[in-house]
């Protein structure tokens, strides 16, 4: 019987056997944290089982019934006592040391997918959703693997040893604590069918209200020029009022499933604790081995309720390994290494005819175009002609349904694929620099561009200012380029690609926050560039006017 069946599951995308399968494959990579923590917490057994021993030794040695020395006696809970101390202070080191390095591995690997993975622009999930996983379902999939796998070892090997000890002592009692238990695991599985759906909610509600934040502080002036931050913050507020609704039953109703299992386990407690006291009112047991029969009692009962206690983490697991398999959802774009024609290339269009959806009919239909090597075109067209449509074309994030796209240079041609992008440089519309310096920026384009480079590469894109800042190169740009203006974040963006020195580059409105003179100089410096095939995105007429060629995509009505 599946799993999923035995635990009442409700149907969900993934079957509990593939969602095991993909755990299994995470856990290769963290494997080495799982045996330390598994070993830790076996040997933190044994000395807790010691520790019940010389506890029950020393009582006895005090009260005379065993014969022996009390500090010695003494000495040896102490030391046991330590390398409890000593193993437990391994497992916080190995926690947080190799547990940390495992989620950013992860991380990594997920991000790696991520930009390796087929887009066409359109994203399925708010960035703020995708940033909630990867930090919160990653944590909870590391977790179990490396930590709570490991401690059910432990629990486990806890609750059979605890039985043994026991059971030599008294065979009844550990048959009826040990009988005990399996009713309040078999309960439990109501928990787990609720439990569940509760979880999935409170992640999927945590997420939107990181995509909410996340908007606010990314558009916090915009939102200040339209004065709505009032309502951006009762958007915010309403998302969380349904985030806590979400938490509120989760824990109302956790709470009573633990309410209930303490109830159980008390009992259990107090029965054993009752036992005990007439056995040594009959003098068949003595103060010390009360004592140790006590702890063993909870020595069984607490493995056992902290495998109850499991389930909900399995629940967690369950969903977060859910929503992080989500992600790997998009099939990889074609993989291999990147091909790169000898300059100059050029771009040839046969017949091309693309649809994002059957029901809204071409966005492109049989065009034919060529962008021959070492020539310049204007592509213009109306909003919703499909010039972005065709960017992603050119960059291979989409195919058409029909015709071909080419890239070729004298002596080869070849059908465009994702491998070709080497190829390319693309310049998009608006402030595109990263946190950092502009130098660090600059290195996007070249990792190891000299100094004068750089200075050849900003002088082309009339960013000669850079020089004139205080602190030049080392100016520290904010989220976007902060601190710049837009006009001079583009010159350093379009630097940026020169570095690059790919055959072919794609500007899509990058001279939109320059005056004309700038502009026109700009664009006299970069037509001027050699062996370089350049294609502008534009509706300025000026741009257009210093192309060789015109390309007009028209709307499709």
């Amino acid at each position: 019987m599946e799993l999923r069946s035995l635990l009442r599951l409700p149907k969900a995308e993934y079957s509990t056997r593939t969602i095991l399968r993909w755990l299994w494959k995470v856990w290769k990579g963290n494997r080495l944290q799982a045996f330390l923590n598994a070993i830790i917490g076996l040997l933190g057994v044994a000395v807790s089982l010691c520790q019940v021993a010389a506890v029950k030794h020393a009582i006895d040695v005090a009260s005379g019934i065993v014969k022996g020395n009390v500090i010695v006696a003494v000495a040896w809970m102490a030391v046991l006592v330590l390398i409890g101390f000593a193993l437990n202070i391994s497992s916080i080191w190995i926690k947080n040391i190799l547990g940390i390095k495992a989620q950013n591995r992860m991380q990594q690997q997920f991000v790696n997918r991520l930009l390796h993975s087929e887009w066409n622009g359109k994203e399925k999930r708010h960035s703020g959703d995708v940033i909630n996983r990867l930090e919160f379902d990653v944590n909870t999939v590391v977790n179990f693997l490396t930590e709570t796998i490991p401690s059910a070892i432990s629990i486990l090997a806890m609750f059979l040893g605890a039985f043994v000890y026991l059971f030599s002592m008294d065979h009844l009692l550990a048959i009826i604590t040990v009988a005990v238990s399996p009713f309040f695991l078999l309960v439990s599985k109501v928990y787990v069918r609720r439990m569940r759906r509760l979880n999935r909610q409170v992640r999927n509600f945590d997420s939107k209200v990181q995509s909410v934040l996340q908007e606010m502080i990314q558009h916090r002036g915009l939102i200040k020029t339209l004065e709505n931050d009032g309502m951006m913050v009762c958007r915010l507020e309403h998302t969380q009022r349904h985030l806590r609704h979400r938490i509120v039953k989760r824990t109302r109703f956790r709470v009573f499933s633990n309410l209930f299992l303490n109830i159980g386990f008390t009992s259990g407690y107090l029965l054993a604790f009752l036992w005990a006291a007439i056995r040594m009112s009959h003098h068949t047991l003595t103060f010390g081995g009360m004592t140790a029969f006590l702890q063993l009692v909870n020595r069984i009962q607490g493995p056992a309720h902290n495998l109850a206690q499991l389930i909900p983490v399995y629940v967690s697991v369950y969903t977060a390994a859910e929503r992080l398999m989500e992600l790997e959802e998009d099939p990889l774009e074609e993989q291999g290494d990147p091909v790169k024609l000898d300059l100059p290339c050029g771009i040839r269009m046969k017949n091309v005819t693309f649809e994002y959806d059957s029901t809204d009919g071409d966005v492109i239909r049989d065009l034919s175009f060529d962008f021959t090597p070492g020539s310049s075109t204007a592509i213009l067209g109306e909003t919703g002609a499909g010039k972005t449509t065709l960017i992603r074309l050119l960059f291979a994030f989409l195919h058409p349904q029909n015709g071909n796209i080419e890239i070729y240079n004298g002596k080869s041609c070849q059908d465009l694929s994702p491998l070709h992008r080497c190829n390319f440089v693309y310049v998009p519309q608006g402030n595109t620099l990263m946190s950092g310096t502009i130098r660090e920026n600059l290195h996007l384009g070249k990792r190891n561009a000299t100094d004068e480079e750089m200075k050849e590469a900003l002088r082309i894109s009339c960013a000669e200012f850079v020089y004139d800042l205080p602190d030049g190169l080392a100016t520290v740009c904010g989220e976007q380029g902060g601190g710049l203006s837009e006009g001079q974040a583009q010159r350093i963006c379009i630097a940026r690609s020169l570095l690059r020195d790919c055959s072919i580059m794609i500007f899509d409105e990058a001279t939109s926050a320059l005056d004309p003179e700038t502009e026109h100089r700009l664009l006299q410096n970069l037509l001027s560039i050699q062996a370089k095939t350049i294609l502008f995105i534009t509706h300025r007429k000026a741009v257009a006017e210093c192309c060789d060629k015109i390309l007009i995509i028209s709307k499709i009505r």
